[in-house]
């Protein structure tokens, strides 16, 4: 009987102050509006964790405490129409349970922190499906054979 591995949680992202909205009815077919937001719910620091194949994004208070999660895949992360800064997050409860809400960052340096980590961690995930072939080396033999000798 041997125990399981414990699954190592990666942190690709912190940011500090990020602020979540409460989302109005969209406005158009177009996308989100960040512009369009005006009641804040919640505001703290933002992290891009992974744990084995899975990627979230959860959100936790000034002390410590779990706000609300997103775990990532598809369709659970859209950006606004009108601002590199803002995002919509699909997040979920244990139950499954979902719901949209808005989430702004003060400056375009921690949006694009966000998005690299995203991006980055669906890159290497991509990549460990489909491992680059391995090189064996030519497939021609050039080595010099034993008595040969270069002349140059």
């Amino acid at each position: 009987h041997t125990m399981a591995e414990p699954e190592i949680e990666r942190q690709r992202a912190l940011i500090r102050n990020a602020h979540v909205f409460k989302l109005p009815p969209r406005s158009s077919t177009a996308g989100w509006r960040g512009a369009d937001w005006t009641e804040e719910v919640w505001q703290g620091n933002v992290k891009v964790v992974e744990r084995g194949e899975k990627c979230a994004i959860i959100l936790v208070s000034q002390d410590g405490a779990t706000f609300a999660v997103c775990p990532v895949k598809e369709g659970a992360v859209d950006r606004c129409v009108d601002s590199s800064r803002y995002f919509v997050l699909r997040i979920e409860n244990a139950q499954g349970r979902h719901m949209f809400i808005g989430l702004a960052f003060n400056e375009r340096n921690d949006a694009f922190d966000f998005n690299t980590a995203l991006s980055d961690s669906k890159r290497e995930k991509e990549a460990a499906r489909n491992p680059p072939p391995v090189f064996t080396g030519p497939s021609v033999d050039y080595s010099i054979k034993a008595g040969e000798k270069i002349r140059v």
